[in-house]
């Protein structure tokens, strides 16, 4: 049978950390700002998004990094993208095979 929680899990480990570039970002003017760095790993065939707030330099001013957080919003895209291809391809091959048993 296909599996779709790996694709699933990827996805929302994805969209978990689009969500914590985005805040990194709509903080890039904000004093004192310290942003979150977010890690993705495998961990028994799933994907997780761990977060971590970035080390305190001690600056008055944001500390996001507009050119860490632009790539990763690349990543990001890719990551969606990539994952529902592969839902999609799952679901259009199990309705073929459903079409073939009926």
């Amino acid at each position: 049978m296909l599996n779709f929680s790996a694709n699933v899990s990827s996805l929302i480990a994805h969209q978990n950390f689009a969500n914590a570039n985005a805040n990194n970002i709509a903080n890039v003017n904000t004093n004192k700002f310290i942003p979150t760095q977010t890690n993705l790993t495998n961990e028994a065939g799933s994907v997780k998004a761990s977060f971590q707030k970035a080390d305190d330099n001690g600056s008055l001013l944001s500390q996001t990094d507009l050119s860490k957080e632009i790539p990763d919003q690349i990543i990001i895209e890719n990551g969606h993208a990539v994952q529902s291809t592969a839902i999609k391809t799952k679901d259009e091959m199990l309705g073929s095979l459903l079409d073939i048993l009926s």
